[in-house]
């Protein structure tokens, strides 16, 4: 009997060959763990730079192009969200 640690969050790899860098093992990132970590990426970068952009006293167009920036990475987050649960 092998020993299993009951507080691991994914599941044992079951690859006998380990080293052969397939990347599609259970350990493997998906494309969509890829899109998300760089769509909050942008959100956090573009908020960053709204805030930036209030302190430097920038013209409006700054502040609407990281708005406009921030409320599609967050929309396009919401909605693989949503697509996600179904």
């Amino acid at each position: 009997m092998t020993h299993q640690d009951p507080y691991r969050l994914g599941t044992p790899r079951t690859d006998p060959d380990p080293g052969d860098g397939d990347g599609d093992g259970p350990d493997a990132v998906s494309r969509g763990d890829v899109l998300r970590t760089l769509l909050w990426a942008v959100v956090v970068l573009s908020v960053v730079a709204n805030m930036v952009a209030s302190f430097a006293g920038a013209s409006v167009l700054v502040h609407l192009a990281c708005g406009v920036v921030t409320a599609l990475a967050a929309g396009t987050l919401v909605l693989r969200g949503l697509r996600g649960r179904r």
